[in-house]
């Protein structure tokens, strides 16, 4: 299956990898979430070309996980912002970064602050019902009759 038809697919994570597993996409929403927010300083930073950025901008756009808005009128300038869906993203990006920290770098590149106590934290994925810690042999994933089917429409 091409990258192109995983949204085409009855999964979410085959739906969301479409619209942030292209090479550079979350890369371009870490610095989002860094306070990145003008084209010029994205394309500094991450040293892509303009057309792949433009393309990786208009689809998170037109996917509603950033907006965009005028920051300037001549030049005519955009600035890109975090919609609440793209915010829903920082659990992705941190559990990314913890991979990361632990199995390919040898001193974590970003340590996280709870705002809340002051304290240096990790995050970790917890039961929502429990609150207790869970990993991948505590849950059971039971899947839908039609997951992984090809589907006409998108299925939210």
């Amino acid at each position: 299956m091409r990258h192109d038809e995983l949204d085409e697919v009855f999964c979410s994570v085959a739906q969301t990898w479409a619209v942030i597993g292209e090479r550079w996409t979350m890369l371009l929403i870490r610095d989002a979430f860094l306070g990145v927010r003008r084209y010029e300083e994205f394309r500094k930073r991450l040293g892509v070309s303009r057309n792949l950025l433009s393309d990786r901008l208009v689809l998170l756009v037109e996917e509603g996980v950033l907006t965009r808005r005028a920051y300037s009128e001549r030049p005519k300038r955009y600035e890109y912002r975090l919609t609440e869906k793209g915010m829903a993203l920082y659990p992705i990006l941190v559990a990314l970064g913890g991979w990361g920290d632990a199995y390919k770098v040898l001193e974590p590149p970003v340590t996280y602050t709870h705002r809340s106590c002051g304290e240096q934290c990790h995050p970790k994925l917890t039961c929502d019902r429990c609150g207790e810690p869970i990993q991948a042999r505590d849950v059971v994933a039971s899947l839908a009759a039609r997951a992984f089917e090809r589907v006409p429409e998108k299925v939210y």
